[in-house]
């Protein structure tokens, strides 16, 4: 069964007060999640396939490492400023607008790249990240439709369509550029784009979210631009420490995967295809991990629970890097890299969508992809001066410290307030 259909009970059926569901309405929803799936794996196979051309054409350019990390910043500071704006867009205009909007961005992107010849045009083509936000839209689409106890399997299951994409895209992108060039592949990107575009438009509805979720009129809620109802969201129970929780604990492991590229080809170095085979082994093993692994593991244990085992291995994941020596000791640590990095972003949004209304988790979710924008703005940065002046075993050494004392913290506050209910 596909996420967010739900199970018939005798309260959803006929008690006093319930949400009055039937099995048309759950047919709805599962046909739109299942849109939204597939949508949400064509859009990181768009993107992986992008990942087989910017380098490419940057190198032809003359681009060096330092401006090829201009590049990357640019996009990060573009999505950091786009990611929480746009998610109050998506809250007010409807699931099908801001996915169009998104689409179209991407159709822009995708163009632009393809016409790109001098290095101005490389970097004007980022632009459109501003508005590039698909995969956000998708996980509010998702978030509104499914029951709040089961929104962790379901927005699970987004990242095994993560998986499909970046194993399908990195393929592709691969083969289209060697056999024929970068701007065709960048236009291929544009057709894709604009078949997903077609998709929102003939089968995502205009609106997702519950009637008793639309805003009140006479209010300022059609600001998408008001600051005040952006950080609103951190007044409400819980919100404003699981966020800080996702975003300090979050950062070192952030940072290792904005320098993987670096220590693929310095610390490790691999050739191109052997480095297209270790990526084709990520997104297996996050396939596994958030297709049949997190779901099974969120009808078992609390959240809180599942929060506390992903920084826990994160931690050890830290220390083992600091050790490894060669690649195949990275390939023995992949799976529970993996697992705690899924494990961690599905609880954590769950968390934070499930403790705010329902009408505001599109702003909820761009402000966790503003999380990982900082983590692309900030990371190059500081991973870079980790890396060249103390080594790879620096940057785990430093993710195990940062998530073993959040750890400790976690872990205080669920046996106190374990003893409280007791």
């Amino acid at each position: 069964m596909v996420p967010g259909e739900a199970e018939p009970t005798e309260e959803a059926s006929g008690a006093p007060g319930s949400s009055r569901r039937n099995p048309a309405d759950d047919r709805r929803k599962t046909r739109v999640i299942f849109i939204v799936y597939l949508l949400a794996a064509l859009d990181v196979s768009w993107m992986f396939l992008q990942f087989s051309v910017t380098p490419y054409l940057a190198k032809k350019m003359g681009f060096d490492t330092l401006w090829f990390g201009y590049l990357q910043t640019l996009v990060g500071m573009f999505q950091l400023l786009g990611g929480p704006l746009f998610g109050r867009f998506a809250d007010l205009f409807g699931a099908r607008v801001a996915l169009s909007v998104s689409c179209s961005a991407t159709v822009a992107f995708f163009l632009l790249l393809a016409a790109s010849r001098v290095p101005a045009m490389l970097f004007l083509h980022k632009v459109p990240t501003l508005l590039m936000h698909v995969f956000p839209s998708c996980q509010m689409v998702v978030a509104d439709l499914s029951e709040p106890e089961k929104r962790a399997d379901a927005l699970a299951k987004l990242g095994l369509c993560f998986g499909v994409g970046m194993i399908a895209g990195s393929t592709l992108g691969g083969h289209l550029t060697t056999r024929y060039g970068e701007a065709f592949t960048a236009c291929v990107g544009a057709a894709g784009s604009a078949f997903s575009l077609l998709l929102v438009l003939m089968f995502v509805p205009e609106n997702t979210k519950d009637g008793t979720a639309a805003p009140d009129a006479g209010t300022n809620q059609k600001s998408v631009f008001s600051l005040g109802e952006i950080t609103r969201l951190m007044t409400f129970p819980g919100v404003a420490r699981t966020f800080i929780v996702k975003t300090v604990a979050g950062f070192p492991s952030g940072i290792f995967q904005v320098m993987f590229s670096i220590i693929a080809l310095e610390f490790f170095q691999l050739l191109p295809e052997q480095n297209g085979y270790l990526m084709a082994y990520f997104g297996v093993v996050q396939m596994v991990v958030q297709g049949g692994v997190i779901g099974r593991l969120t009808t078992r244990f609390s959240e809180e629970k599942l929060l506390l085992l992903s920084i826990g291995v994160s931690a050890v994941v830290g220390l083992a890097q600091a050790l490894m020596l060669t690649v195949f000791h990275f390939c023995l640590i992949v799976v529970p890299l993996m697992f705690s990095l899924s494990t961690f972003n599905v609880i954590t949004n769950s968390m934070l969508t499930n403790s705010v209304p329902p009408s505001d988790t599109g702003t909820m979710l761009g402000l966790c992809a503003s999380v990982q924008s900082l983590t692309r703005t900030l990371g190059p940065t500081a991973g870079g001066f980790l890396y060249l002046n103390y080594g790879v075993s620096s940057i785990g050494l430093i993710q195990f410290v940062v998530n073993a004392v959040v750890f400790v913290y976690l872990l205080q506050r669920f046996v106190t307030n374990k003893e409280k209910r007791s």
